[in-house]
């Protein structure tokens, strides 16, 4: 028989409560004859009449009335499952797999939200933490952060707050070593490295004249995490670029300084990026609004 003919079968539960072609086919949105094809299918297939027709009555065969109840069962549970989805879809509940960079999901995420679980109660959040870019889609991921110049085009991305990065070093370590004044410079540096930049380890430099410079970063420490090469800057061992969110804490009580002030690296931002924007679950949608929300004006802005 192959697969069963639901919308013949809800075609008929239909017409049989309404006792009419017309008002069944007005009920479900669909054309009287569309309605009458679809019985005429059915009968075909289940090899029996399901109405006695007349110009003026409309009434169930002996074979219709057997079937009548079942049909209307499976009627009522294929509505009441789509109700139950669209309830689903339009109300803030369920899970969300979130995937966030380490540093930026610790320091600034995690702390707002218990604000989020407050507001929305019935939504839970798996946050996967990693500085390694997921695939979003492939990882079956609902949602992920972003810190990026630009997001990965295949994703619909919702673009929060821009991001500046910062070329840093210690006094100590420019008292001992000098301060670059040209991005060429730094090759005679100590430089620390982060292994997972989107496009490659390397610093690109532009200034207002429209110079270029393209720095690729050596030295005693490379990470897969910015975090871990702020001790080293600290002790003033090496050169560090960190974003803004990282390194206002450190410029507002003096322990970096930016240098190459001149000179600027492309200014990323941080994106709430979705595997698409088409019937998005309400979960994911108030997720992406409240991160806009609260992370449109960051304490991070430097300078201030």
């Amino acid at each position: 028989m192959g697969f069963p003919d639901f919308e013949g079968l809800a075609m008929f539960a239909k017409v049989a409560e309404e006792r009419s072609f017309a008002r069944a086919a007005k009920t479900l949105g669909v054309s009287v004859p569309t309605a009458s094809r679809a019985i005429s299918r059915l009968e075909d297939r289940l090899g029996a009449r399901l109405f006695n027709r007349t110009s003026r009555q409309l009434a169930l065969t002996d074979f219709g009335l057997r079937l009548v109840d079942r049909a209307q069962r499976i009627y009522a549970e294929a509505e009441a499952a789509e109700n139950a989805a669209r309830e689903l879809s339009s109300q803030p509940r369920g899970l969300i797999r979130l995937a966030v960079p380490m540093v930026f999901g610790r320091q600034w995420l995690a702390p707002i939200l218990p604000d989020f679980f407050e507001l929305y109660p019935e939504v839970s959040i798996d946050m996967h933490m990693s500085d390694a870019v997921v695939d979003v889609v492939g990882e079956g991921f609902d949602a992920a952060l972003r810190i990026a110049v630009l997001p990965d085009s295949s994703l619909v991305a919702k673009r929060l707050t821009p991001v500046a990065p910062f070329i840093l070093a210690a006094p100590a370590y420019l008292e001992k070593y000098g301060c670059p004044r040209h991005p060429r410079e730094l090759a005679a540096h100590h430089c620390l490295g982060y292994a997972y930049r989107p496009r490659q380890d390397i610093w690109r430099f532009s200034n207002k004249a429209g110079e270029e410079e393209i720095v690729v970063p050596t030295g005693p420490l490379r990470a897969t995490n910015s975090e871990a090469l702020i001790p080293m800057a600290l002790r003033g061992l090496g050169i560090v670029e960190l974003p803004e969110f990282m390194a206002y804490e450190y410029l507002a009580d003096g322990r970096l300084k930016a240098i190459l002030t001149d000179w600027t690296l492309p200014k990323g931002a941080v994106y709430f990026v979705t595997p698409s924007a088409r019937a998005r679950p309400a979960k994911v949608e108030v997720l992406g609004d409240f991160l806009a929300a609260r992370l449109s004006h960051p304490i991070w802005r430097w300078p201030r």
